[in-house]
C-alpha cells in the first residue's frame, strides 16, 4: 500500500514548549495511526505522573522510562499515509536533538511543520529563529506554520494574524517567500484543524494541517546529481564474490558502470565494473537515490574496500578531501574547541579523526552574522566557520555541490559535540 505512494521526510521544528509532540501525537490518533487501546494507556500514564492532557506527546515519547533511561534513540520515527503520500515523521523532541539530527542529516527532512504557540506570551521565541534558519540552511524547502494552542486565547482571530506577522516577518529575513507557506489556525490538544476541522473557527478559511501536508510538492530525487554511494558494509558471499551493501544518496547507477571506490585501500581509489544490483532480494537494472541495495563489481577484492568509502562514477569520482572548511554549531562541549582539537567526524558512513586547524570566525547561531574573527575558541551555542584536516584520506562534498555528502556530526568521548557541513574543500 505504502509502496506505491510518494515518500516524504516530514520534520516538526519550534521551540520545545509550543506543542510539538502534542500536534504530531493528535495527528496520529486522529488518523488512526495510534490505537484506542495505546491511547487509554498512554491517558492512564499521563494522568499518573501528573501530566493529564500530555497523552498525545506520550504518544511519540512512546516509553517515559524509556526517555528517563536515556535508551530512545534521538528521533522518534512514526510512519502514516494520507490519500496522497506515505510520510515518515521525524520528531524531535528537545532543541538539541533537532539541531544535531537536522546538522547530521540524519532526518533529511524534504519538508517541515514549523510549531509556533499562538498563547499570548508565546509567539516567535529564540529558539524559533534558530530552527527557521537552520530549516533554510539545511534544505528543508518546503514549510507549514501551525499556529497552535489558539484555544488558550478563545480562538481569536486577531492573535492568529499577530502571530502569521510575526512569523511572516522572520521567514522572509532568511530567504523562505511566507506567500508560498501555508498557515494553520490549531489547537492540538483539543483537536482543532490537525485531522478535523474546528467548529470554533468560523473566520478560518484555510486548509487543516492534514490537508496542508497534502498540498506539499513531492520532493525531488537527485537523480541529476552526480553518483554518490557511501558504503555501509562490504559482505563476501559463496559463489558470488564480494557484495557491498549502502544507500544511493544522489545520482544514479545501472548495470555495466564504470565505478570507483574512494579513497579504497592505501588512498588510492579502486575501480571496476557494475556486474549486479539488488535490493530486497530483487534483481535491479538501476539504483536510484533513498535506495538500500547490495551489488557486486567485477575485479574487486574483500580488503580493497571498506564502510566509510564511497562509490562513484570513474568520470565524476567522489572528492578525497585533504582540508576543508565548514560551518559548525557546538552542541555539547564539556569545554572549548580551540585549534589542535582532533575529535572523530561522523560523514555518511565515514567516521575519521580530523584536526581543527583554524577557526576562522564565530557567527550569531540564528541569523550566520559575523561575531568575531578568528576567536581564540568557540564553546556551547556559538557557530562558526573552521578549517579542519582529516587524518586519513576522507570523501567530503560540498555543500553547494552535493549537500547530502556535506553534513557531519563531531563526536568525542561519546557525545555528539558539534555538528556542521562542509562549504569549501582542497582536492587532494
Amino acid at each position: 500500500m505504502a509502496k506505491d505512494k510518494e515518500h516524504i521526510n516530514l520534520v516538526f521544528i519550534g521551540h520545545v514548549d509550543h506543542g510539538k509532540s502534542t500536534s504530531v501525537g493528535r495527528l496520529m490518533y486522529d488518523s488512526g495511526n495510534v490505537d484506542e487501546q495505546a491511547m487509554r494507556k498512554l491517558k492512564d500514564k499521563a494522568k499518573e505522573l501528573g501530566k493529564g492532557g500530555f497523552e498525545f506527546a506520550f504518544v511519540m515519547d512512546n516509553l517515559k522510562e524509556e526517555r528517563e533511561r536515556g535508551l530512545t534513540i534521538d528521533l522518534a520515527h512514526k510512519k502514516f499515509t494520507t490519500d496522497k503520500y506515505y510520510f515518515t515523521i521525524i520528531d524531535c523532541p528537545g532543541h538539541k536533538d533537532f539541531i544535531k539530527n537536522m546538522i547530521t542529516g540524519a532526518s533529511q527532512a524534504d519538508a517541515g511543520v514549523l510549531v509556533v504557540s499562538g498563547n499570548a506570551s508565546d509567539g516567535v521565541q529564540a529558539q524559533t529563529k534558530e530552527h527557521v534558519f537552520l530549516a533554510k540552511t539545511l534544505g528543508v524547502g518546503q514549510l507549514i506554520v501551525l499556529v497552535n494552542k489558539l484555544d488558550m486565547v478563545k480562538y481569536e482571530e486577531k492573535r492568529f494574524n499577530d502571530v502569521k506577522e510575526q512569523v511572516s516577518q522572520l521567514l522572509k529575513t532568511v530567504g523562505f517567500n511566507p506567500e508560498k507557506i501555508q498557515f494553520v489556525a490549531a489547537s492540538a490538544l483539543e483537536g482543532d484543524n490537525i485531522f478535523k476541522r474546528s467548529d470554533k473557527m468560523a473566520w478560518y478559511k484555510g486548509p487543516t494541517l492534514i490537508e496542508a501536508i497534502d498540498n506539499f510538492a513531492p520532493p525531488e530525487k537527485p537523480t541529476e546529481l552526480p553518483l554518490r554511494l557511501p558504503l555501509q558494509d562490504v559482505y563476501n558471499i559463496t559463489g558470488i564474490g564480494v557484495v557491498p551493501v549502502g544507500r544511493v544518496e544522489t545520482g544514479v547507477m545501472k548495470i555495466g558502470d564504470k565505478v570507483i571506490f574512494q579513497p579504497g585501500r592505501e588512498g588510492k581509489g579502486v575501480s571496476g565494473e557494475v556486474k549486479s544490483i539488488e535490493m530486497h532480494h530483487e534483481q535491479l537494472q538501476k539504483a536510484e537515490p533513498g535506495d538500500n541495495i547490495g551489488f557486486n563489481v567485477r575485479g574487486i577484492g574483500k580488503k580493497d574496500i571498506t564502510r566509510g568509502d564511497v562509490l562513484g562514477h570513474v568520470d565524476n569520482p567522489p572528492t578525497v578531501a585533504t582540508e576543508f572548511t565548514a560551518q559548525i554549531v557546538v552542541l555539547n562541549h564539556p569545554t572549548v574547541m580551540t585549534t589542535g582539537y582532533t575529535p572523530v567526524f561522523h560523514i555518511h558512513t565515514a567516521q575519521v579523526a580530523c584536526q581543527i586547524i583554524e577557526i576562522v570566525k564565530k557567527l550569531n547561531p540564528a541569523t550566520g552574522e559575523v561575531i568575531q574573527e578568528k576567536p581564540d575558541f568557540v564553546k556551547n551555542g556559538d557557530a562558526a566557520i573552521i578549517k579542519v584536516k582529516p587524518v586519513t584520506p576522507l570523501v567530503i562534498e560540498k555543500q553547494s555541490e552535493i549537500p547530502h555528502m556535506a553534513r557531519f556530526a563531531v563526536r568525542d568521548s561519546g557525545q555528539t559535540v558539534a555538528a556542521g557541513m562542509c562549504t569549501d574543500l582542497v582536492k587532494k
